[in-house]
Parts: C-alpha cells; sequence; structure tokens
C-alpha cells in the first residue's frame, strides 16, 4: 500500500488504542526536540574551534540521517540545507588541511538530496539554489543535479536549462561557461536524453574517458550496435589536444579600491565590474574572507560585512553572518523583521535585545518605541507557536519596571495585555 494510506490506517488504529496514540505522540514530540537541539548545535558550532566544529555538525548529521532512516515525515530540509550553508560558509574561513569539515560537507549535501526526495521543497527555489551555489559559490559544495532531479521535478529542471542556456549564450569563455557546459551534461544525463548527452560528449576534446563514457551510455540505453562503432572508432583515434595555455586574467580596476578600503560600497563595486568580466567567482572568495576577517574584529565590520551579502541578495547568509560576528543592534533588527516571516523563533532573542535597549533610554519617545517593538514580538511568538512564551516575558519585563509608568502607560496604549500576575 502506499504511504498515504497506510497512515490513514495507522490514524484510525490510534484512535481507538490509547497507546500507540501516546506512543506516536511521544516520538513526534522526540523528532521536534531532536530537530531543536540541532538547530542549536549549530548555533553554539560556529564560535568552536576547528575540531569542536566538526563533531558539532557531525551530531547535527547523525540526527538527520538517523530521522530520514526512520521515516520521519517532520520536513527535514531547511535544517539539511542550513547544514550544508553552514559547512559551507565556514569552509572559507577555516584552514581544513585534514579535510575533515569538507567530508561533512559532502555528507550534508547527500542528506539534504535525501530530505528533499522525502519532502519536496519548492521546485524553483531548490533550483535558484543550485544556481546561485554553482554560478556563484566559492566552488563548493559539489553537487550532483542527479541526487535532487527528483525533488526538483520539470519545473527545477526547466529553471536550471534556462539559465545554463542563457549562459552559454552569452557568456564565450570563462569559469561560468565551463560551469554551464557541465551542468549542461548533468541535466542531459538527469533527463535520460541520451543523443544530447552523446552530442555533448562528442563535441568535447577526443579523450579516452570521454569516449569510455559514451559507449556506456549507449550501452545503458540499449543501443550496442552504436557503442561497439564509437569503441571502434575511438580506438583508432589516438590525437591528442594539448588544453590551452591559462589566459593571466587582469586585476578589475576596483580591486584596488576595496583593497585600499574594504567594506560593502567597495565590495558591490567589485562585484559588479567582475560579473561584467565574468571573473567574481575568484574574487568574490578572497573579497568576502577579507571582510570576515574585518568583522571578527569591530561591529563597524561586522555591519560592513552583512550589508556586502544584503547587497548582493544573500539574505540567509547576512543573518548568519550578523549572528556569528556580533553586528550592530539596529542592523540586526532591521534583518530581524524581514527574517521574522519564514522564521520567527530566531529573531526573538534580537526583539527582546531591542526592547531592553530602548527602555534604557528612559525618555517618552523611546518607551513609545519600545512598546511597538512588544506589539511586533509578541505577533512574532504566535507565528511561531509560543505566545504563552511572550506573556510570560511580559509579566516579568512589567514586574522589573513597575516604577516606570511611562512605559506601563505606552504598553497599555499600544492595546497589550498585561498578565494580571504583573504588578503594573
Amino acid at each position: 500500500m502506499d504511504a498515504e494510506t497506510l497512515a490513514d490506517l495507522l490514524h484510525a488504529h490510534a484512535e481507538r488504542d490509547p497507546v500507540l496514540r501516546q506512543t506516536l505522540e511521544n516520538r513526534f514530540v522526540t523528532q521536534g526536540s531532536d530537530l531543536a537541539e540541532a538547530h542549536r548545535l549549530l548555533d553554539t558550532a560556529v564560535t568552536a574551534g576547528n575540531v569542536e566544529y566538526a563533531a558539532k555538525v557531525g551530531s547535527v548529521l547523525d540526527t538527520l540521517q538517523r530521522l530520514l532512516d526512520a521515516g520521519s515525515r517532520a520536513d527535514l530540509a531547511p535544517l539539511a540545507r542550513r547544514t550544508v550553508d553552514d559547512i559551507s560558509e565556514m569552509l572559507e574561513q577555516i584552514d581544513d588541511a585534514s579535510g575533515e569539515v569538507a567530508d561533512r560537507l559532502d555528507r550534508a549535501v547527500e542528506l539534504y538530496a535525501r530530505a528533499c526526495v522525502a519532502r519536496p521543497p519548492d521546485p524553483e527555489s531548490l533550483a535558484d539554489w543550485i544556481l546561485e551555489v554553482e554560478f556563484d559559490g566559492p566552488g563548493w559544495p559539489v553537487i550532483d543535479l542527479a541526487d535532487f532531479a527528483a525533488a526538483l521535478g520539470d519545473k527545477g529542471i526547466a529553471r536550471i536549462k534556462s539559465t545554463v542556456d542563457s549562459v552559454l549564450a552569452e557568456q564565450p569563455s570563462g569559469a561560468k561557461r565551463e560551469t554551464a557546459e557541465r551542468l549542461r551534461e548533468e541535466l542531459a544525463e538527469a533527463s535520460g536524453d541520451v543523443d544530447a548527452l552523446v552530442a555533448i560528449l562528442a563535441a568535447k576534446p577526443p579523450r579516452v574517458d570521454v569516449s569510455l563514457k559514451i559507449v556506456r551510455v549507449l550501452r545503458a540505453a540499449g543501443r550496442h550496435s552504436e557503442a561497439i562503432a564509437h569503441a571502434a572508432r575511438a580506438l583508432t583515434h589516438d590525437k591528442k589536444e594539448e588544453a590551452p595555455p591559462a589566459e593571466v586574467e587582469p586585476v578589475p580596476l576596483s580591486r584596488k579600491e576595496f583593497d585600499e578600503n574594504p567594506g560593502s560600497a567597495t565590495y558591490l563595486a567589485l562585484r559588479e565590474e567582475s560579473l561584467e568580466t565574468g571573473r567574481w567567482v575568484a574574487q568574490r572568495k578572497s573579497a568576502l574572507a577579507r571582510l570576515r576577517e574585518l568583522a571578527a574584529e569591530s561591529t563597524e565590520a561586522a555591519d560592513e560585512l552583512v550589508r556586502a551579502l544584503l547587497g548582493e541578495d544573500r539574505a540567509d547568509e547576512a543573518w548568519r553572518a550578523a549572528v556569528r560576528f556580533e553586528a550592530s543592534l539596529p542592523v540586526r533588527v532591521e534583518l530581524a523583521d524581514s527574517r521574522s516571516v519564514a522564521h520567527p523563533a530566531e529573531t526573538i532573542p534580537i526583539y527582546r535585545d531591542h526592547v531592553e535597549e530602548l527602555i534604557t533610554h528612559k525618555d517618552p519617545n523611546s518607551y513609545r518605541e519600545a512598546a511597538r517593538q512588544l506589539r511586533k514580538l509578541r505577533t512574532v511568538h504566535k507565528k511561531a507557536g509560543t505566545a504563552e512564551e511572550f506573556s510570560s516575558y511580559l509579566g516579568t519585563l512589567v514586574e522589573i519596571h513597575k516604577r516606570k509608568t511611562r512605559l506601563i502607560a505606552e504598553v497599555k496604549a499600544a492595546r497589550i495585555a498585561i498578565p494580571k500576575t504583573a504588578k503594573a
């Protein structure tokens, strides 16, 4: 029977069997706790050393694999995706000479692919993530389209193909074209288009490995006579073409400005110029590493890093950078306003810090703004499913600041119900 039918039968039986129902509910709670603990490990892993980081990420991956192997119906893709992105960023900042963290990344990508197949995300959003990694990433993680093909579906595959075709049409050479050519080959392979895949392979310079792949593709498709004919031609063809000498890439004019004054403005100027010349992938890695190095030294530099990432429309990376490098509170609040839509629970500490900071100013305008932020915090708690936690927090806050009558008045004026247990 299919999974949906089995689920219906199990649900019906659980309605009649209190013990089974309790067992299922306990398992659901346990899985939720496992996911929460995994997110907590990622939050604390970034402050650890290489060895401890690898260990904590390994624990997260163990949790993901255990839940996937158990057939969990929870949506594990967001946690798996976050783990992949986190390890990728960490590899840009550390010296992973042992390759231990890189090994974790390969495993994380495999688990993310499994999670996507189990609970497919929006196919076009998944396609956009793959395209971003391939064309704008630092060179990792390594993604095999075949692993994500089922989750991508026709819509996701079409979106990737559209971008690949555009790059091939616009880029006569360079790293982006090489990436597009590789993706075109993987698309043909994932879609099972034998003729297109053979044509792509045949257009490459003659090499033994390419000829062998063509033979394997034809044999797998049951076209044995064509495979034999191609193998015969390959055996008589011993020409080898030397690879053209690597072109010396000119240093962008804006690179000097960035090196002299690294910040979000010079970073984005460097990006704009490098994108036009198709050299942004190489430039981005070193420029971003410099911004992260500075971000670890001061709050102002951390803000610059966040603004640079926002300028690239990398909101998730900007959020992680703000948390990791302790960006200024105004910057974190700005990020929280957009982050709270999809990830409300993550933004709660930011809004609480903002409320406390406003109260310390001890003036009417700040109290009024604090009340406004409390209304926003109440909404965020509701979205996160922790409305009771907000009531408890508000009660404690009012008790601590009960002598600030103007603050209490602004809270009431904002139509925020003060818990009866609080003395205001």
